[in-house]
């Protein structure tokens, strides 16, 4: 008994190792049977060059098809017969003239050779009755037409109706996807590369009764997760008039929304094309959608959604597909918690809610999804505010930080005399800044006619420009835009608050985009001070008013950074130099460093004061060195032509500093008051020196002259009469007090030390008093309140002269030759005597 058992192990081994021997000799025997219905071919893969060939006995061929009942062996006549050729198993199964072979399906026959394989199971049924097809888990994934399935396993179905063959999709394994049922006859294939270890089919089919449409997908989503469904035959077009369902069991504790990626319509003669979801618990089952509407969100638990065509137009049908996914989550903490977004006070505005990076980025369908829903069904990842409505939004998303905002207003100006005076607030709203949602860009478009240009400013923060050498660190920055003609856009820069320019002024339209960084615009949104207004023409395209702040450091460039400016483009800045500041203006390059085809490009420097000298640099010379501007002042930049591959770019720079005074003009100053200090002590001297060697003078009145102060009437109180006015205080001990009222021939002269009162007429105001030279104990008072003292003025009728010994006949002879004019001044009569000396 055991020498049997080890004679039947010994013959085991060898059967073992001969079909061993016989593999590795690529010998093979595929043997069919009759009542299997079977037939497998072995061909050429598509496209490969003959590189090894098929042995039968002594026939050499590129191609063998063994049929049912056949028996064949055969070698390949290369070792790696996988890369050249391919294989197809294809079972018929009639269920329409006999029974259905329903259950598991297997992978028959065994022992095939190593090749890329496609097993195909062609069922015809009668289309009175419907066939399912189960799939076993992990159940299958729909994918697009030409993509590929990880693993290379791939299943294909296509359902048969009369003569009609229509695709139902192609699937991975790794889905949602558990059931496919169909109307009528269904062919099935299953394709498997050379090395797959698969052994069995992994679906199995079963009868059921009339579905009375194409097909129902039954797809099985567990937890959170999405699915991607097309229609039949995408991306070509959906059967004319036909009707499908997909049906989602979906746990009744997740929610499901429904969103269309793509999807086309064709052209109808009959009936409408139109999607129906039968929601359980709805109270509008069926709820109909077209295509192009926003499709259900938030459902609670499992629904259908069925797809309906229409009767075509014969001479153009057109296509109807349809792409869309359906995402389930888990119910959010806050679902029922709704914003509100107040925008009726609002004109011209939208707000876009929607997933970072849109619209350039269109997300991958497996990420998780953030919606915003404007009501409990009408959820999107994208959704769009008009001003002037009133909404109540909710989010059904775990992290609200991947969501942005993104609005847009208009401002326009059509007649100057309407907007002119009127100043617009270029301000995020609070309905938009109260959001728990990060503002991505808020974009202003200026709109104005061609005689009417744009000024913005910010007045108390001001405008900083972002250059290399000075960046912008701040939460939020604005991007300016001016666009001079419909083909050219003058980019005026990156600005950001917290710097010294307070204006600009544009020509024509203007876009300024403010652009948010980080979570920090929350806190900053209330401090926004930029403000618009139209206004009349300026010269140049663009115009900046720079008002620093003391000992600042402004960095300034050109506009269309680094690109260079648009040709014949002008740009002029203002800056405003503080008091007891000076400012020093340097160019970061020593020349301009273009070339005019067309034209001449300027440099114009010119401070703000009177007489003023005007700096000028043509684009082949030098520009200026580093200088101390002491007054505001203009530099404006002005461009040609330039040649090909030359632009037009400057940066400047503008320190401030306090003013110094020169040591050489203190010492100057210093050095004239010495010299005129002893210029007056020595005059005193010579004065003095002369005054002891002259006779007293002579205080002589002219009653000719009109001795009444301008503006000082008020000055005396009291009448000529009633007061000392005409009194004479004695001036000096050497004085000697006399008249000359007496007409004679000249010899009359005045008597000395003798007083004598005057008897002539008496008018109402009092002489002049002497003149202001002459008055050494009187000075001016520091009040100017109070009217100055009579003796103020420095028309005086006073007139002194000096009379020598033994001249008394001179003074007469003097007075005639000038014909009674005694209104010569003492300096004068003393430079006479010198000259005469």
């Amino acid at each position: 008994m055991a020498a049997g058992r080890a004679l039947a192990a010994l013959l085991a081994a060898l059967l073992a190792a001969s079909a061993q021997l016989l593999q590795r000799e690529g010998s093979f025997t595929i043997s069919l049977r009759t009542v299997d219905n079977i037939t497998v071919m072995i061909k050429l893969r598509p496209g490969v060059p003959m590189g090894c060939q098929i042995r039968v006995k002594t026939f050499i061929r590129s191609e063998l098809k063994i049929k049912p009942g056949e028996n064949v062996t055969f070698t390949f006549t290369c070792s790696t017969p996988e890369k050249y050729f391919i294989m197809e198993i294809q079972k018929n199964i009639d269920c329409v003239s006999g029974p259905c072979p329903f259950g598991d399906v297997h992978l028959y026959p065994p022992g095939l050779p190593r090749l890329n394989r496609t097993f195909i199971w062609d069922v015809k049924a009668s289309t009175k009755a419907g066939l399912e097809l189960k799939f076993s888990t992990p159940w299958l994934r729909q994918i697009e037409p030409g993509e590929s399935c990880p693993d290379f396993i791939r299943y294909n179905i296509n359902s048969c109706i009369d003569m009609a063959t229509v695709n139902i999709g192609t699937f991975c394994r790794n889905g949602s996807v558990s059931r496919v049922k169909l109307l009528g006859g269904v062919i099935m294939s299953l394709h498997l590369p050379w090395d797959s270890p698969l052994t069995t089919s992994g679906f199995s089919i079963a009868n059921r009764a009339s579905i009375k449409r194409l097909c129902i997908i039954e797809s099985i989503l567990k937890g959170e997760s999405s699915v991607t469904l097309m229609s039949p035959n995408y991306p070509l077009g959906f059967p004319e008039d036909e009707l499908m369902t997909w049906q989602f069991v979906i746990p009744s504790n997740m929610r499901a929304s429904v969103f269309f990626h793509n999807y086309s319509l064709s052209n109808c003669e009959r009936k409408e094309e139109r999607v129906e979801y039968y929601i359980p618990g709805s109270l509008s089952n069926p709820e109909v959608f077209k295509l192009s509407d926003s499709q259900p969100a938030n459902i609670a638990g499992s629904f259908n959604l069925s797809l309906q065509g229409c009767d075509q137009d014969a001479q153009n049908p057109g296509i109807l597909r349809l792409l869309f996914q359906v995402v389930v989550q888990h119910p959010q903490v806050d679902e029922n918690v709704t914003h509100l977004v107040d925008l009726s006070k609002e004109w011209n505005m939208t707000v876009t809610i929607h997933f970072e990076g849109w619209p350039s980025r269109i997300p991958v369908m497996s990420e998780p999804i953030c919606l915003i829903c404007k009501d409990p069904r009408t959820c999107d990842r994208v959704l769009t505010l008009v001003s002037g409505t009133v909404y109540k939004i909710s989010f059904l998303c775990k992290d609200l930080s991947r969501l942005r905002i993104t609005a847009e207003k208009g401002i326009s100006c059509v007649d100057l005399r309407w907007c002119q005076k009127k100043i617009y607030s270029l301000s995020v709203p609070k309905a938009i800044t109260q959001l728990p949602i990060q503002l991505h860009k808020f974009i202003w478009k200026l709109l104005a006619h061609d005689l009417i240009n744009i000024e913005i400013t910010s007045p108390s923060l001001k405008l900083q420009q972002h250059v290399p050498e000075q960046r912008c660190n701040t939460s939020y920055s604005y991007s300016i835009v001016s666009t001079t003609t419909p083909e050219t856009e003058l980019n005026v820069g990156v600005f950001c608050p917290g710097g010294s320019i307070e204006k600009i002024q544009m020509r024509n339209n203007v876009t300024i985009s403010l652009k948010t960084f980080g979570k920090g615009f929350l806190n900053e949104s209330n401090r926004q001070d930029l403000k618009m207004s139209f206004v009349p023409h300026i010269k140049d395209e663009c115009s900046f008013t720079v008002s620093p702040d003391p000992k600042a450091k402004v960095y300034l460039q050109t506009p269309n950074w680094p690109y260079g400016l648009p040709p014949y483009i002008s740009v002029s800045w203002y800056i405003v130099v503080p008091s007891k500041q000076v400012a020093r203006l340097g160019f970061s390059k020593d020349r301009m460093g273009i070339a005019c085809e067309t034209g001449r490009a300027y440099v114009n420097i010119k401070e703000e004061t009177q007489g003023a000298e005007e700096t000028v640099r043509r684009e082949d010379e030098l520009l200026p060195e580093p200088r101390n501007m002491y007054h505001d002042f203009w530099v404006n930049i002005s461009n040609c032509k330039p040649v090909d591959k030359t632009q037009l770019t400057l940066q400047f720079r503008v320190t401030f500093g306090d003013k110094q005074i020169d040591l050489g003009v203190i010492l100057a100053v210093v050095a004239g008051a010495g010299v005129l200090a002893a210029i007056g002590l020595t005059v005193c001297c010579v004065k003095k020196k002369k005054k002891k060697s002259q006779n007293p003078m002579v205080g002589v009145y002219n009653a000719n002259v009109n001795t009444q102060v301008p503006g000082k009437q008020g000055l005396f109180t009291k009448g000529r009469k009633n007061n000392e006015s005409h009194v004479y205080a004695v001036i000096d001990d050497a004085m000697v007090y006399g008249h000359l009222l007496k007409e004679s021939n000249g010899s009359v002269s005045p008597d000395v030390d003798v007083y004598r009162p005057f008897d002539g007429p008496m008018g109402s105001l009092p002489p002049s008093p002497p003149p202001f030279s002459f008055r050494k104990d009187i000075k001016r008072s520091s009040n100017t309140e109070e009217p100055p003292p009579l003796t103020d003025t420095d028309h005086d009728t006073y007139t002194f002269a000096h009379q020598k010994s033994g001249q008394s006949e001179d003074i007469g002879d003097t007075n005639e030759k000038n014909n009674g004019d005694t209104s010569m001044s003492l300096l004068e009569n003393k430079e006479q005597d010198s000259s005469a000396e």
